[in-house]
């Protein structure tokens, strides 16, 4: 079944993080240091979730990027602390992503975005990406307290967009995040950003692109 929602994660799957990338190994002198700091930072919104907590994902960045400080045994200031973190609210999509998005909607799919983050810092990534436009909504997470994988973060779009999960695709770069749609039923497609794979436990996702490109490719072969 072609779906006619396409429910877009945000940071990494449409939008390049290089530049967090880069601030956080500068910050920190390690060129590890971002992958440790989105490693806790994932850790941490998932322990928030089963514990049944709920902190803002910027907040928990911050409090992930202190412990990712300390590990590399570095001291950093307020100030740099919160000028690093702001570097999320100013990303540009993947070189592919606005190109595919256009023909996407052009051939009638909805497109909506659905993030970890907050809903204040999702429009500023949005309105600084010259995205904004091309969806047809924008979903947080702090609508419904949990983080994704957890089922209720996509169950919220589903009933607010009205279609079911098997009228529905969640496109994403993360493994966890397309197991989270899996377990509800909906259709997935895997992004292959550098560094990310499918979980190989996990059931195949139906469609596994390079890229946006390929992913347009496949969604219209027999348009």
């Amino acid at each position: 079944m072609t779906p006619q929602l396409l429910i877009f994660d945000v940071n990494e799957t449409l939008l390049d993080l290089s530049p967090m990338k880069e601030g956080i190994t500068k910050l920190l002198g390690n060129p590890n240091a971002y992958e440790d700091w989105f490693s806790i930072l994932i850790q941490m919104a998932m322990v928030e979730t089963l514990t049944d907590k709920y902190s803002d994902f910027g907040e928990i960045g911050a409090a992930a990027l202190t412990m990712t400080s300390q590990k590399h045994s570095k001291s950093i200031s307020e100030e740099d602390l919160k000028l690093t973190l702001h570097l999320i609210k100013e990303l540009k999509p993947h070189p592919e992503v606005k190109e595919a998005l256009e023909k996407l909607k052009s051939k009638g799919f909805r497109l909506v975005a659905l993030t970890n983050g907050g809903r204040e810092t999702l429009e500023q990534q949005m309105n600084y990406s010259g995205l904004e436009s091309l969806f047809d909504g924008f979903y947080s997470v702090e609508s419904v307290r949990k983080f994704k994988p957890h089922p209720d973060a996509y169950h919220h779009v589903l009933k607010k967009e009205k279609t079911s999960p098997e009228e529905s695709m969640l496109v994403a770069a993360h493994a966890w995040d397309i197991a989270g749609a899996q377990q509800l039923g909906m259709q997935t497609a895997f992004i292959k950003r550098p560094g990310k794979f499918p979980y190989p436990k996990g059931k195949k996702p139906p469609l596994i692109c390079k890229d946006f490109t390929e992913l347009y490719m496949k969604l219209t072969v027999d348009a």
